[in-house]
């Protein structure tokens, strides 16, 4: 508008200069229209300037609290397979949980008269979140439904806007770029969380130089969680990531290994115990998988090692479970 009123000041400006008598040169006329063009371009590109975006703060503080639960409301549900879906909650203000790897959390209900166990107490669960640390606005928890899971089946049972109370971060693990030459992560079922969540993050460094190789243990193929995000990951880093899954109930299609995850399948699948320092296995499964693999946990203890790992040589020092 601005524009179109300097050009009909120009024109008015034209007609009484046509009808007055002659200048005495051509060249104000041309500085007069000069000046017309410059002032409506350089309005033109004033009022069409963009403000620059203000940048947004660096983020210091997660939204959650390591000592004190906060009420999260759940933003999406997605279902994933017969009997898990990853449950989107909403973090405020667009913030990252910013939760160091490797580490997780514990839920429990946000009303307080539901989800106890028999003794009346609330009952809390952990549980490792499957999106990234800085994932704008988002924590994702990837959840298998189990027939005799009390706070499984009472998650699966929220609803899109129910709140569940969170409290984290629960560091388990400092795990560091670059810390190990080479790294086995042996996992089972809904165990594999914690494992996605080293892997996942290792991955997307552009420095890292750690080769990660998984062997996934499930019951069927269908029980299979994240396949499509670690087949993704094998294509994407050939050099530093392979994946190794094992069914113990396989269809007549299925053509991966089968049974249990033995020491034929470790020792071809992860460095061996003489890397010393430079090489880590990391174990999450079913209490009996671990116990087998590399002995039983002491509670919350690592327990003295065990199992296939013991017997193939490994030190204590080079094997960590969740």
């Amino acid at each position: 508008m601005f524009r179109t009123a300097l050009s009909r000041t120009a024109l008015r400006n034209t007609r009484r200069y046509a009808t007055s008598a002659p200048a005495s040169s051509g060249s104000n006329w041309a500085i007069y229209l000069a000046g017309a063009g410059a002032a409506g371009l350089g309005a033109y590109v004033y009022l069409g300037q963009t403000p620059e975006t203000p940048k947004k703060p660096i983020q210091e503080k997660s939204p959650l609290d390591p000592k004190n639960f906060v009420d999260f409301k759940l933003k999406k549900v997605e279902p994933y397979n017969h009997n898990t879906a990853k449950f989107i909650f909403e973090l405020p203000e667009d913030q990252a949980s910013l939760l160091p790897v490797a580490s997780c959390v514990v839920v429990k209900a946000s009303d307080p008269e539901a989800l106890k166990d028999s003794k009346g107490k609330p009952i809390i669960r952990p549980y490792t979140p499957v999106s990234p640390s800085d994932a704008p606005g988002e924590l994702a928890f990837l959840i298998k439904k189990y027939d005799s899971g009390n706070a499984s089946k009472y998650i699966h049972e929220l609803k899109v806007g129910d709140s569940l109370a969170i409290k984290g971060p629960i560091a388990k693990f400092d795990f560091k770029i670059n810390q190990f030459d080479e790294v086995g992560l042996i996992g089972g079922g809904s165990g594999i969380t914690p494992l996605y969540q080293i892997v996942e993050y290792a991955l997307s460094k552009k420095d890292n130089k750690t080769k990660f190789k998984l062997i996934f243990a499930n019951e069927t193929e269908a029980d299979i969680l994240l396949r499509e995000e670690f087949d993704s990951m094998k294509k994407k880093y050939p050099d530093t990531f392979d994946v190794v899954y094992v069914v113990t109930k396989p269809e007549k299609t299925w053509k991966g290994k089968t049974g249990y995850v033995t020491k034929e399948i470790i020792k071809e699948t992860v460095a061996s115990p003489d890397a010393g320092d430079k090489v880590k296995l990391f174990i999450c499964g079913p209490p009996g998988q671990v116990a087998a693999v590399a002995g039983k946990k002491d509670g919350m203890k690592q327990g003295e090692l065990g199992g296939i790992l013991k017997e193939l040589g490994y030190t204590s020092d080079q094997v960590f479970k969740f």
